[in-house]
């Protein structure tokens, strides 16, 4: 019989999977041969003889289940960017019975005899700091999974954890079709007027795609469109804006609103069960915030400090259109206004971002100006699609530490927004080194045609290299603690930081050549492009408060408050839970929804973000304490760049990472960095 490719040892440098020889069918019988493995291996712990200690017990649960780490980390990163109908229907079949699976192990009551009676000897076994986090994370996952819990507790845990696998699976292949589904039909380029010239060829192919005449303009997974923003003719802006605000809950067989209910149910099920008030309160149980309410009070802060500058926003876009302002027309007139207090066409910047220059002279530049990295393209090795492309990444001294892989182009079978995963972890103990890969969502331009990079492209770029970095730079002797296995409330400061260099006069100087002319990019322009993105607008901070906001607020209530709403399928009950969060805090806007509504919310109801969106703005008061560090520090400067590696990247989570960020800084971090540069002090 042919080996499973999947399963077998990767031939390949790093253990970069060979796609080449992997089909859709290997997936399934890979990772059900490899849950019986970790079974056994469980098994084998339960059967040892010799009283439970750190080696034979916690270090061999650290090292159970290698072959379903990796089995999974391949089916997962691809089905993500590369959503076929086959591996949708594997992920289907699979998710319950991993969640049955890892439910089983994590509250087995004789395993967790045996790592609790380690826990309680904690203090005596003399362990290194990772050793002494691995056994309490080991001991509070396990507490969490329902371990302490009665048979019947355990047996409940266990049912709805497999139920919300089921959900949450869905939802976020609900979202995908949905999006599909929605992109809005135009007959002739005339109504397109307003859109860059790659975004309307994007739109021409994705008609011609799905066997139209004309234009698709595609959905991106926020509230806000891009194309909004830009299209000159209202009823168009109109149409986009409308079609993204309904996605999920137009009673089609892509509605969402069906799944919620019970997602929010069994999650507030789950807290109580466990002895929490509600799942906000499990989740931030492990989060780098003390507890919900310095969470509440720091987006009430935030609320409380923006809410004078949304005001003057709004009344100066008033002004410019003429005294009427609509939703569908907001952010097309915040960008007509930032350019006229620009003064120059910001736009224009697209012609200096061309993604290979970019990229080369810009991303992997000050990556290696910071920490002495070198990228060497690896056009002998593949991706799971076309479009990836292969970096090999060395060091300072020459050696290679892993794999970097980019798949930057957008297409109907990836699913929405832009984020970093691994295919292979790093750890010492496993001999491993990383292979981490960045998917974007930027439209594919017509053949021969350069990809130019907006604005917020080109941070999204920096952003989600800032993950890659993370990854990368790992030094951890646990897979479990390596990279961005961090809270979630410190996961995305590291890659918050990062974008701090993308329009740093040393980078953007070093990348910003005209695509044509290769002229570097004016001064002014320069200047300018700095100021706006520097100062986040009002409408980015008011719509980003609001789906946080409304994520707590769905996570806040518990079975007794379920019980009330009665919440059914009806799309209003769904929006009175929106807009009663929203007006309580403070932050209800007529004119600027969440950045996602609840139905296409795909962070909180199919990712890892639920109670815990709020994690951007908590990493980002990191970030801005950060941000000022390194610029008393010599900005882009290789000690610096150094010690922020040192202290932060290569620890992933094997030391506590407040602590980690203290040291840094040399103190805490506080509010007032952050509010002032949203220019909201």
């Amino acid at each position: 019989m042919p080996q499973n490719a999947v399963s077998s040892e990767s031939p390949l440098p790093y253990g970069l999977p060979d796609f080449a020889a992997i089909s859709d069918a290997d997936f399934a019988p890979a990772i059900t041969e490899a849950m019986a493995a970790q079974r056994a291996e469980v098994d084998a712990i339960l059967a040892v003889a010799a009283d439970a200690d750190f080696a034979n017990t916690v270090l061999a649960l650290e090292n159970s289940g290698r072959a379903l780490a990796n089995a999974t980390r391949v089916f997962y990163g691809v089905l993500g960017p590369d959503s076929t109908a086959e591996r949708i229907e594997i992920a289907a079949e699979l998710a319950p019975r991993l969640a049955e699976h890892h439910a089983t192990i994590a509250s087995d009551p004789a395993l967790f005899a045996r790592v609790a009676a380690v826990w309680q000897r904690r203090d005596e076994l003399d362990l290194d700091t990772d050793e002494y986090r691995l056994l309490d994370q080991r001991y509070r996952d396990m507490v969490r999974a329902g371990a302490a819990l009665d048979d019947d507790g355990r047996e409940q845990m266990r049912t709805i954890t497999a139920r919300l696998a089921d959900l949450t699976t869905e939802f976020g292949r609900l979202i995908l079709d949905e999006a599909n589904a929605s992109a809005v039909h135009f007959d002739d380029e005339a109504h397109l007027d307003g859109l860059p010239a790659g975004a309307v060829a994007a739109a021409r192919t994705k008609a011609a795609d799905a066997g139209l005449d004309g234009f698709l303009v595609a959905m991106e997974l926020p509230s806000s469109q891009s194309s909004v923003a830009e299209l000159t003719d209202p009823i168009a802006r109109r149409r986009v804006f409308e079609a993204s605000l309904a996605r999920g809950s137009r009673g089609n067989e892509f509605d969402t609103t069906r799944l919620i209910a019970e997602i929010v149910g069994l999650r507030a099920q789950r807290a109580e069960l466990l002895g929490y008030r509600d799942h906000a309160a499990y989740v931030v149980e492990e989060e780098t915030a003390p507890d919900v309410g310095a969470v509440e009070g720091l987006l009430a802060d935030v609320a409380a400090a923006v809410g004078p500058a949304a005001a003057a926003e709004e009344a100066a876009l008033r002004d410019l259109a003429g005294g009427d302002l609509t939703a569908w027309d907001y952010t097309y007139w915040l960008a007509r206004y930032q350019k006229a207090q620009a003064g120059v066409d910001i736009d224009a910047f697209a012609d200096y971002c061309e993604l290979d220059r970019v990229l080369r002279d810009g991303v992997f530049y000050a990556a290696g100006q910071l920490y002495g990295l070198r990228f060497e393209e690896r056009t002998d090795l593949a991706g799971y699609h076309p479009d990836v492309r292969v970096f090999e990444v060395f060091d300072d001294t020459g050696a290679g530490i892993g794999l970097y892989l980019g798949d930057y182009y957008a297409r109907p079978t990836k699913r929405g927004g832009a984020w970093m995963t691994s295919f292979v972890e790093q750890s010492r103990e496993q001999g491993t080194a990383p292979v981490v890969v960045n998917v974007l969502n930027i439209p594919k331009p017509d053949e021969g045609r350069p990809t130019l990079l907006s604005v917020d492209q080109l941070m999204t770029l920096f952003h989600e290299f800032g993950h890659a970095l993370h990854g990368l730079l790992s030094d951890v002797r646990f897979a479990s603690q390596s990279g961005t296995s961090v809270p979630r409330d410190f996961v995305e400061f590291p890659s918050q930081v990062n974008e701090h260099w993308a329009l740093h006069p040393d980078v953007v100087g070093h990348y910003a050549r005209h695509v044509e002319t290769g002229e570097p990019a004016p001064a002014e322009l320069l200047e300018q492009v700095r100021a706006t993105s520097v100062t986040e607008t009002a409408h980015a901070t008011v719509e980003y408060l609001g789906a946080a906001i409304v994520d707590l607020g769905w996570h806040r209530l518990t079975t007794a408050d379920l019980a009330d709403l009665d919440l059914g399928g009806a799309p209003e009950v769904f929006s009175y839970v929106e807009t009663r969060s929203l007006n309580g805090s403070g932050v209800a806007a007529a004119y600027i929804p969440p950045r996602y509504r609840s139905p296409y919310f795909n962070h909180i109801f199919a990712g890892g973000y639920s109670s815990a969106y709020y994690a951007y703005i908590w990493s980002e008061v990191l970030d801005a304490a950060t941000r000022e560090w390194f610029d008393a520090h010599g900005g882009l400067d290789r000690e610096s760049g150094r010690r922020f590696a040192e202290l932060i990247l290569s620890k992933g989570d094997s030391v506590d990472p407040i602590a980690a960020h203290r040291d840094l800084i040399g103190g805490s971090a506080e509010v007032a960095p952050l509010l002032r540069r949203r220019g909201l002090a």
